[in-house]
């Protein structure tokens, strides 16, 4: 299942993406890495200045959570659906037409209409948006929460934009605008959420949940920012597309343009999303629930902090994990439609194993070093926000090694046209989290529903990627290499424990989470969590690799051979 905090965007087959010669393949994986790095980057001071101004618990924390959530959550849906799985192939072809320029117009015309029409239908219901995201807010949280939402809605039309227009960047064989649009975005923010600390100062350890003193001034420089960031990394996209000479005419019609040819997976594929999306929603309704109950005496888990949480989940995840899937995606999609299936089996078992020597010592990490992560990534968050993030965090750890495996084995089945699949493997995996965030508020106490929320969603996660395996090897002749893959996460794990419980003594050793420094400034709480982190870091990746290397692990060299060949060349 997806995370709509941070939804990866996945490749797209089309001839754009056959047609790049192989001399030029690796100047555009370093070039989309390296936009993906810096937008990760910035995107942690983005969000370390937005809890120094809001906190990561309390009232406003949790209701611009959701305002700003919203936006996110409905392109998932969007761009899930409508746009990569039906407008974006189209905008490929287009490009390949006797009457492309026509076609491109119409496209991006009829599509930026459509999604200007749906952010103002849900931009005037804002109010029950808000209301249907939320459970157990007060009037006047709910109030806020509106208002935010007004501001922040309106950031679901240019994320389609910037959507549109990368496309046909990538269309074009210009794969690094794409890639590093979102620095702008980091960049209005570091400065719109600068502006306010300065004006309007930090909020206190406990989060803000006295809201008398919340103005005007405040939510426009707040959720402006954040929307204006947007605009920004949309908007950024035209000065490369200008560049280039391509221009955009506001062209109407649907007669030509080739949406009557997309097929059934463009449903298939936006039934999917909207059930991952339902699950989320309800999964926001719980964690929103629990931190409308917090207090300045008694701070309570809340979606804010699952935010925080899953963002730190996710790192790994989209710097590591979806470059090895990418970079695989196209030999697969080749494969598929030459009916090569040996190939498919082959290149999928390659990545299912390479991608586990990295999540399963992810898993390890993250759960090692939770506490003194979350003070490094989130400083801000202080010492009661980094003690409820850190649990949440060590929940949602387990299921990474699933996510790497399951975001994989989609595309497989994309490859071969087959979106049916995905929307009814889905329904048990979105049942089950569903049915834990139920069990959770019968059963256990309210501080742990959050905790609870991160361990279901891990839960769906494997149900995900072991109901993907068994229908893929179906697809695939009944064969998928289970032996292999099966052997090379059982050689992890042991070495994944073994480098865990390594880290945890040294971790132990210098003192814990006490060694981490609160309440004289974000930068020594940073300072000490980088250096906590660093320290049983690297005892955790020797004692890791030295195993890897005793027990024959050659899935390792996949991982070190660019590393190790960079290095050589400097």
């Amino acid at each position: 299942m997806t995370a709509a905090a941070d939804p990866a965007p996945e490749p797209e087959q089309g001839p754009a993406a056959s047609a790049t010669p192989a001399r030029s393949l690796g100047r555009n994986s370093i070039v989309m890495a390296a936009g993906t790095a810096a937008s990760r980057l910035g995107g942690l001071v983005r969000n370390m200045m937005l809890v120094a101004a809001i906190g990561s618990v309390g009232s406003v924390a949790v209701t611009f959570d959701v305002a700003n959530k919203l936006p996110n959550v409905m392109f998932a849906i969007l761009a899930g659906g409508a746009l990569n799985a039906v407008l974006v192939p189209q905008i490929v072809k287009a490009f390949r037409a006797h009457n492309a320029q026509e076609r491109i117009d119409k496209l991006l015309t009829v599509s930026a209409l459509g999604i200007l029409v749906l952010t103002t239908v849900l931009t005037a219901a804002a109010s029950w948006v808000v209301l249907a995201y939320t459970h157990g807010l007060s009037a006047e949280e709910l109030a806020l929460g509106t208002i935010f939402a007004y501001w922040c809605i309106p950031q679901l039309f240019f994320y389609g934009l910037y959507t549109l227009l990368g496309q046909v960047l990538n269309a074009r064989e210009q794969f690094g605008p794409f890639m590093w649009a979102p620095v702008a975005n980091n960049v209005v923010s570091v400065i719109g959420f600068g502006v306010f600390l300065l004006v309007f100062g930090g909020a206190p350890d406990l989060g803000i949940n006295d809201l008398d003193g919340w103005d005007t001034p405040r939510t426009v420089v707040l959720a402006g920012t954040a929307t204006l960031g947007i605009v920004a990394q949309a908007l950024v996209l035209l000065v490369p597309l200008l560049r280039s000479g391509f221009r955009w005419h506001l062209r109407l019609g649907l007669r030509g343009i080739g949406l009557r040819s997309a097929g059934s997976v463009a449903i298939w594929s936006l039934a999917a999303v909207v059930l991952e999306q339902a699950g989320i929603l309800y999964l926001t309704r719980v964690a929103s629930a629990a931190g409308a109950l917090s207090s300045d005496e008694h701070a309570i888990a809340g979606n804010g902090s699952y935010t925080q949480a899953l963002l730190i989940y996710l790192l790994p995840h989209s710097l590591v994990t979806v470059s090895i899937a990418t970079a695989l995606f196209t030999g697969i999609s080749k494969a598929a439609q030459d009916g090569d299936t040996a190939r498919v089996r082959g290149d999928l078992s390659l990545g299912l194993r390479t991608i586990g020597v990295f999540t399963v010592f992810a898993t390890a990490a993250l759960t090692v070093l939770a506490a003194p992560a979350t003070a490094f990534i989130v400083p801000t968050a202080g010492r009661e926000g980094t003690a409820l993030i850190a649990p949440v965090l060590v929940a949602l750890s387990f299921g990474l090694v699933p996510l790497g495996g399951m975001a994989l084995m989609k595309w497989v089945y994309y490859a071969y046209e087959d979106g049916r699949s995905v929307f009814w493997i889905t329904v048990p995996a979105t049942t089950s989290l569903v049915l834990g965030l139920v069990a959770a508020q019968r059963w256990l106490p309210v501080e742990t529903w959050v905790i609870a929320a991160g361990a279901s969603y891990a839960l769906s996660n494997w149900i995900t990627v072991l109901l993907r395996t068994r229908g893929l090897r179906t697809k695939l002749d009944g064969r998928l290499d289970g032996g292999r893959i099966l052997a090379l996460h059982l050689k992890t794990l042991l070495a994944a424990v073994v480098s865990g419980g390594a880290g945890w003594a040294v971790y132990q050793l210098v003192g814990g989470f006490d060694a981490l420094v609160f309440g004289r400034g974000w930068v020594l709480t940073m300072v000490s969590g980088l250096w906590v982190s660093a320290l049983c870091g690297v005892v955790m990746v020797l004692v890791y690799v030295g195993l890897l290397r005793l027990l024959r692990v050659q899935e390792l060299d996949g991982l070190l051979r660019p590393l190790v060949a960079r290095v050589r060349r400097r």
